[in-house]
């Protein structure tokens, strides 16, 4: 079985060029489990769906799953209740319920292949049986240019609740790829196709490159006798038991750090030490028991610049220990009073000297940034995720202004640090975190004693630019959904 790293180096070591595409599914193979069951458990709890809804959802997969009924019939059992629903409000449920159950479960290794074939100019796309209400975000996430998806009847911006066919599964993919290389001039002999399903044997069978991935049973037994290369992907799925000791071995590691900061203090009486210590100790055991290293670009610019205020783009749990292990010592952090009643957490960040704000009362808020700049003036740099809070996806979120009222008080610089995929060890909603290599790259100091407040708009939108620009997300993109495009006329 071939790793990950067979199917990257496959795509960097090969030729570019948009004549070769490739074709990706989407459940089980660019994300964990299938997003139909996310769909479900949210119509669910939202009220949307009934419980006899739900009884008769469950009734028809069972008869799919044992072939007593066609996928089109399943699904347009299961899309009864969108019937008379605006298709706007059925994007907007589907992109909540990405953000809330999808978006953590993509795997990092096909987020890695996926740009990997961007990067050669590629024309990627994903094919999937699922509605475009599942697929466009994942799309758009990932990058992905364009989709090919089941789709429903829509009549004046209404979904009318019947299926369009051929629906996008097992033949109908084939028909659904075939239409799109024919607008697209790509090459199915020099094209790929990634999938977990032996129903896409049609589609595997036209490409020059079939690779499955994740293969069902069925896939694996084609696959095994027609030398098809399968490769796994691990970055996620059920926790395994030593990642669960690793993640406990991580916390546990503030214990032995804090004995030995107290011990300091002891000793000398400096708070300031003993917190460095600790920052030192815990970070540097934290992140070996969960095995996070860091790859940085710009260590540099960590040090010509001391007070300052440090931002950092808030992804995963894990940032926090990614930022000790960059910044060392001689920094406290910001963070919301909510942080202070987590258990252990909220301890062990108090000790360390952070600073917490109320961010729903402005006045509070305002009155508590005062100790962040006095600590500046005293030589303590200070640490914020201007984001606020973890963003669900890796996308930037918009800035909150706290920090950048602080470098412009104190007078002192702002060094944008960009975190670009510490969701591959731990995403957000995750309890437990899985080795990985962080990417980083910490940007030059922007000065900020010029400043002026009427202008702090702008220079917040200036900064914000420069992590859109090295997290590659300058210019988003909408991606095309190519059936729909066909049938509307417009492509």
């Amino acid at each position: 079985m071939s790793t990950y790293r067979f199917l990257i180096d496959e795509v960097e070591k090969g030729p570019s060029g948009s004549h070769i595409a490739a074709f990706f599914d989407m459940d089980r193979t660019v994300i964990y489990g299938f997003s139909a069951q996310d769909l479900l458990i949210e119509q669910v709890r939202s009220g949307e769906l009934s419980v006899p809804g739900l009884a008769d959802q469950v009734t028809q997969a069972v008869k799919f799953s044992r072939g007593r009924i066609g996928f089109e019939s399943m699904v347009s059992s299961s899309v009864k209740h969108l019937r008379g629903q605006l298709d706007e409000r059925n994007y907007e449920f589907g992109q909540k319920v990405f953000e809330k159950r999808v978006a953590s479960r993509i795997y990092p290794e096909a987020r890695m292949l996926i740009d990997a074939h961007l990067e050669k100019g590629h024309t990627v796309v994903i094919v999937s049986a699922a509605t475009p209400y599942q697929v466009e975000p994942v799309a758009k996430d990932l990058g992905v240019p364009s989709f090919l998806c089941t789709h429903l009847e829509v009549e004046n911006g209404i979904c009318t609740g019947r299926v369009m066919e051929p629906a996008c599964y097992g033949e109908g993919k084939s028909i659904a790829v075939l239409k799109f290389i024919e607008d697209n001039h790509a090459e199915l002999s020099e094209s790929f196709f990634y999938t977990d399903g032996h129903e896409d044997l049609p589609l595997l069978e036209l490409v020059g490159r079939p690779r499955p991935l994740n293969p069902d049973k069925k896939l694996t037994r084609v696959a095994k006798a027609r030398d098809w290369p399968i490769s796994r992907f691990e970055g996620r799925g059920r926790t395994s038991t030593q990642e669960m000791a690793r993640t406990t071995l991580a916390y546990a590691s503030a214990i032995p750090a804090a004995g030995a900061a107290v011990a300091a203090y002891s000793a000398n009486g400096s708070a300031r030490q003993a917190r460095n210590l600790f920052n030192t100790l815990w970070c540097e055991m934290s992140a070996a028991a969960i095995g996070l290293t860091l790859s940085v670009e710009g260590t540099e610019n960590l040090w010509n610049h001391r007070p300052a205020v440090f931002m950092a783009n808030h992804q995963s749990a894990v940032d926090a220990i990614a930022v000790m292990k960059l910044l060392q010592g001689d920094f406290t952090s910001i963070a919301k009073k909510e942080v202070r009643s987590q258990p252990f957490i909220g301890q062990v960040a108090e000790a360390m000297g952070t600073i917490f704000v109320d961010r729903k009362n402005n006045k509070k808020a305002r009155e508590a940034l005062a100790p962040a700049v006095n600590a500046l003036k005293n030589g303590t740099s200070i640490m914020i995720f201007p984001e606020g809070t973890r963003s669900p996806t890796n996308k930037l979120s918009k800035f909150k202004k706290g920090g950048f009222h602080i470098a412009m008080q104190a007078g002192v610089p702002i060094v944008p640090i960009v975190l670009k995929n510490t969701t591959d060890a731990m995403p957000k909603g995750a309890i437990f975190a899985r080795p990985a290599t962080v990417h980083v790259e910490v940007l030059p100091a922007i000065q900020t004693t010029d400043w002026d407040i009427d202008d702090l708009d702008d220079h917040i939108a200036e900064i914000r630019q420069q992590f859109l620009t090295s997290l590659d997300q300058e210019n988003p993109t909408k991606p095309q959904d190519f059936i729909r495009l066909k049938v509307s006329g417009e492509g």
